[in-house]
């Protein structure tokens, strides 16, 4: 089908864009981008009013929990809620059962991805750095990159080996693939289930200090600086590991990171022990922390948002804080948190965030997006005025675990176009 999306906002940092403008697209192609572009018959017309015409969103950091956890989420609920939140791409995390550590598995995700929702929503697996995550003994990691892995992790589970690291950045670099890391040190983390700190002694909860992150962010990063390798730093917290990763890119080593929105949105102080959608692996931080982090996203720091959505079932999370599992589902609220908490309060423009939540990451995957002449057509649409009050028992996710209920945001996706698909979530 042929679409002409009219009077649109384009904003494509790529291109340095931002204007009110007409794209017409034909056999999922972009042919012409221009004021007041003639109609046809043939053409499906969708009048933006002015709404954000951007590349489309990509989230490197989803579980979709399928293979294993399908009580949890599945690649067809999973994908739809990134349909609602304004993604056209996900990246799932390995921490699967079986863990995404064979090519059969990678390929199997990518093959039902492309059945539902008529495949509107690309989803690349991001393979597992080690065998089962345990650790121990290397992957094939250029099968997996030939399977359709776009980066390896043992997400959940941090990379401690030394020996290991460093094998792993080396091909990393060999391979122009990232290794994005779950950065903590088990050994000091130990049992802790939220920060440490005057909050954590206040609830009797057994905390997780700064150090468990900044050691191992420092560690690795002195191995991508001696091996060149490709390093990204998932869901960054705390101060001192912003500006690590900081002072890398001032020696321009190949260093990134993310951070997701509840941790540039919500500090410690926020923990409730009877509300375990506090609860997250990395913990909500410090105002110290959470401060260093705005900091980070305004100079550019931290290129990356990313939700770390992370379903769990009711059940699961109406245990004790103390057993309850880490993790909240993200994607559904994410372009609302991010207008709300950093665009509104002038700490990014809209086109800085379309670069952290669509340039900066493809390029980090290498999964490139413009929207130019000639290019494939893949869009996200944004109203960045729309006003709504998050109410999770509407998410399109199985899961409904979030800390944000009830929560009054500014700016919502209202829709998606990706390989010749159109999805429109609001009118």
């Amino acid at each position: 089908m042929n679409y002409l999306f009219q009077k649109g906002r384009l904003i494509d940092p790529s291109t340095n864009t931002d204007k009110i403008t007409d794209v017409l697209v034909i056999d999922e192609v972009i042919q012409k981008i221009s004021e007041n572009i003639s109609e046809d018959n043939s053409y499906i017309k969708i009048n933006l009013n002015q709404k954000i015409i951007a590349p489309g969103f990509i989230d490197l950091h989803v579980h979709l929990r399928e293979p294993g956890f399908e009580h949890k989420e599945t690649i067809e609920t999973g994908t739809l809620s990134a349909i609602y939140g304004g993604f056209t791409a996900v990246c799932c995390m390995p921490n699967t059962n079986p863990a995404i550590d064979n090519s059969q598995i990678a390929q199997n995700i990518i093959s039902k991805s492309k059945i539902v929702h008529k495949g509107i929503i690309d989803v690349y697996p991001i393979g597992a750095a080690t065998k089962n995550r345990e650790g121990k003994i290397l992957n094939n990691l250029s099968e997996l990159k030939n399977s359709g892995c776009i980066a390896f992790t043992d997400d959940g589970s941090p990379i401690s080996d030394d020996s290991i690291m460093e094998e792993i950045l080396i091909q990393s670099n060999n391979l122009n693939i990232p290794i994005i890391q779950h950065a903590e040190v088990s050994s000091l983390s130990k049992k802790g289930v939220m920060h440490k700190g005057e909050k954590s002694a206040k609830l009797n909860l057994e905390g997780i200090p700064r150090e468990s992150e900044d050691q191992m962010v420092l560690r690795d990063i002195q191995l991508a600086e001696k091996t060149k390798g490709k390093y990204h730093v998932a869901h960054i917290s705390t101060k001192d590991s912003v500006e690590y990763v900081r002072s890398a890119k001032s020696k321009k080593l190949n260093v990134t990171c993310e951070v997701t929105p509840h941790h540039f949105t919500l500090t410690d102080d926020f923990v409730k022990k009877e509300n375990t959608n506090t609860k997250m692996n990395p913990p909500l931080r410090s105002i110290i922390d959470r401060d260093a982090i705005i900091e980070g996203l305004r100079d550019g720091t931290i290129e990356v948002i990313a939700t770390d959505h992370a379903p769990h079932s009711a059940d699961e999370k109406a245990k004790k804080f103390e057993e309850a599992p880490f993790g909240i589902v993200g994607l559904e609220t994410a372009i609302g948190l991010t207008i709300t908490n950093l665009v509104e309060k002038g700490i990014i423009t809209l086109s800085q965030m379309i670069e952290k939540l669509s340039t900066n990451p493809r390029r980090i995957i290498n999964k490139n997006v413009k929207i130019a002449v000639g290019s494939k057509a893949c869009f996200t649409f944004i109203d960045p005025n729309f006003k709504w009050k998050v109410d999770s028992q509407k998410f399109k996710s199985k899961s409904k675990n979030t800390p944000f209920d009830n929560f009054e945001l500014q700016g919502k996706s209202v829709g998606i176009f990706n390989n010749g698909e159109l999805f429109m979530t609001v009118d």
